[in-house]
């Protein structure tokens, strides 16, 4: 029989991309989250930062034990950092020489930057033929709109994802940095594939990942539907477009429990069990997924009233019951203090520059190993170590150090 032990039982493991350098030029959220994910699978991960305050990620808040950005704590963890000046030829020289050790280069500057400093894609790729060479940029290349400075809500607007979010009378940006998150991602899985293609070839590659694109793949089904329907989905707030009953509704209590009828079958066992209104199964108006969304305000108001009178314990056990799928609207600090993250042991203590807090462990597990969740740095802190390694003398790090090069 498997062994079944929970993964975190298990010795720590190097991880599977123990071996694997990735330098990183980045900033914000886009390409360090996806780096993070590297550095938590065992890449080594070395971060290049100016002098003069590092990634502006580290001080977007400093709500962690009052010094520690909560943003920098996510994205952060488990890398190495050295600080030096590319605008001066022995700095631009130091991250040459990191290159010339490094598996892959990943960077997320502002349009043409790393051309300018000497470090672009066909550079760097006749100087290292095994790099593999990754850039994010907000819009891509060719295109008007090449070059354009992109954060994460601009890219949002621009992608369609406010105008399907909201409610009928309001678009909402989502609650999270979405096209950076959907870019990371899309980074992450483009440098596991270009190191698998290394194996095959023996040669590096160059990827380019577009905020635009990304975020777009994510919600590709609602451009779909806009293109052949000639009218975008409706906006529903929690809510599904095409299917109702599926969004929250009041308890007695006062919570908030979402419901999700997914079909016609499910649709009798609730209206059976949770309505107690069994004539809804063979309703015109109710009995099909597309009958109850032509009658929306209806179905929900049914349903409103029949969740209003019960309370929240109850509504969940008869939803149980019927086998229909429903959660709890938690805030924040109830996510956090989940059940599940509990039982399935979620949390990880890591060192940080402002002593030991807590993350969340990477989210891929494999069964039997336990993958290392590594400390999150203080700015700089790894830069003498790291030009050692480089070798350079101690003198020559004194020096590089008094001309404020590193």
């Amino acid at each position: 029989m498997a062994d079944r032990r929970d993964a975190h039982s298990a010795s720590p493991d190097p991880g599977p991309l123990h071996g694997v350098t990735v330098v990183a030029l980045e900033h914000a959220v886009a390409v360090p989250i996806a780096t993070r994910q590297l550095a938590d699978l065992g890449a080594r991960v070395i971060k290049v930062e100016r002098r003069d305050g590092g990634d502006f990620a580290r001080h977007y808040d400093d709500v962690v034990r009052g010094g520690l950005s909560s943003v920098f704590l996510w994205t952060g963890r488990g890398k190495e950092s050295i600080t030096t000046d590319l605008k001066q030829p022995e700095g631009r020289e130091v991250l040459h020489a990191l290159l010339a050790e490094a598996d892959v280069f990943i960077q997320n500057l502002s349009p043409g930057a790393v051309d300018r400093m000497g470090f672009g894609d066909e550079d760097l790729r006749t100087l290292h033929p095994r790099l593999i060479v990754v850039s994010n940029s907000g819009y891509g290349e060719p295109g008007p709109y090449s070059g354009r400075r992109a954060y994460d809500a601009l890219v949002q607007c621009e992608s369609g994802v406010v105008a399907a979010t909201g409610t009928g009378d309001e678009m909402v940006k989502p609650g999270f940095s979405a096209a950076d998150v959907a870019s990371g991602m899309h980074m992450y899985s483009a440098v596991l594939m270009a190191l698998y293609q290394r194996e095959r070839t023996g040669q590096g590659t160059i990827v380019e990942v577009a905020m635009l694109d990304a975020i777009t793949d994510w919600i590709a089904n609602h451009l779909y539907y806009t293109q052949h329907n000639g009218a975008p989905p409706e906006r529903v707030n929690i809510g599904h477009p095409s299917l109702v009953p599926y969004g929250a509704f009041a308890t007695a209590d006062g919570d908030q429990v979402v419901i999700g009828v997914q079909n016609d079958r499910e649709w009798a066992r609730f209206a059976r069990t949770v309505l107690q209104s069994p004539a809804l199964v063979d309703d015109p108006s109710t009995a099909t997924t597309i009958a109850r969304a032509e009658h929306r305000a209806r179905v929900d108001a049914l349903v409103n009233d029949a969740t209003s009178r019960l309370g929240t314990a109850k509504l969940l056990q008869l939803l149980d019951e019927a086998q229909i799928a429903n959660a709890r609207v938690n805030s924040l600090a109830e996510a956090a203090d989940h059940p599940q993250f509990t039982a399935r042991d979620r949390w990880v203590e890591v060192e940080s520059p402002v002593g030991p807090v807590d993350t969340l462990r990477q989210v891929i597990q494999e069964r039997g190993k336990q993958y290392p969740a590594g400390p999150v740095p203080e700015l700089g802190a790894h830069t003498d170590a790291l030009l050692g390694e480089l070798g350079y003398s101690a003198a020559a790090i004194a020096d590089l150090r008094r001309r404020e090069v590193v």
